[in-house]
């Protein structure tokens, strides 16, 4: 389960669904996924070993 700040709705903690990992330019981690109630993308920072417990719980890798 991935959570992460809708910037939208104000809401902490949401839930993402279809949640994707990407690596950033820096070498960081980051999820992408869409928010159920308002539909915006969310993205939340998260280190390595969070992007790869997100990965083997279900998360798509996109790098």
């Amino acid at each position: 389960m991935v959570t992460g700040y809708c910037v939208k709705c104000k809401e902490k903690g949401v839930e993402l669904s279809a949640p994707e990992i990407h690596q950033t330019k820096r070498g960081g981690f980051m999820a992408k996924g869409k928010h159920q109630k308002c539909g915006t993308t969310v993205c939340a920072m998260m280190s390595k070993d969070n992007a790869e417990k997100a990965i083997k719980d279900g998360a798509t890798k996109a790098y």
